[in-house]
């Protein structure tokens, strides 16, 4: 992290802070509602459908105990995800940049902030897996989009705040 002295304040200016925080909270409602809702309808031997959202793919796998799978996939589609919201708004909550606070919170962004696209990646491998089939069909529904764009929208609104944390 930029090693600041004391008579240096870089602030996120409240409007921009304010207009960041609607817009975490539309990521949230749209996480939410991406998580959720149905994300894939695979279809087998032309009747049999089964469709998935995230969480009910998460739960599965809990049933199943495939407990590898059920850690990864609910960590880094579910739980991360989240988290990331929550460092959000607490940043942009801690406005001031040389705060102690912020800065705790600021590093963690970062640490995390490598694993912020393996979600995607997740449902990626599982619907090219999927199309590879001879015998499966995939249907894409509107929790795909959702997901995708929550995703992108917090990678947008990190982007925001991490800039602002920069010395010009």
């Amino acid at each position: 992290m930029i090693e600041r002295n004391e008579a240096e304040c870089l602030e996120i200016p409240e409007f921009t802070a304010r207009r960041l925080r609607w817009l975490l909270l539309l990521t949230s409602c749209l996480l939410m509602a991406g998580l959720y809702m149905p994300m894939v309808t695979l279809t087998k031997f032309l009747f049999i459908a089964n469709s998935f959202s995230v969480l009910s793919g998460v739960q599965e796998l809990f049933n199943r105990e495939q407990w590898f799978l059920f850690l990864v996939v609910g960590l880094f589609s579910v739980i991360l995800p989240v988290f990331k919201i929550v460092l959000l708004f607490l940043l942009l909550h801690y406005r001031e940049i040389r705060s102690v606070q912020f800065g705790h919170l600021l590093k963690m962004m970062h640490d995390y902030g490598r694993w912020a696209m393996l979600d995607v990646m997740v449902v990626a491998v599982m619907i090219v897996t999927v199309k590879l089939g001879v015998i499966a069909e995939i249907e894409i529904h509107t929790g795909l989009y959702l997901f995708g764009a929550a995703v992108l929208l917090i990678m947008y609104i990190t982007h925001r705040v991490v800039r602002y944390t920069q010395i010009p």
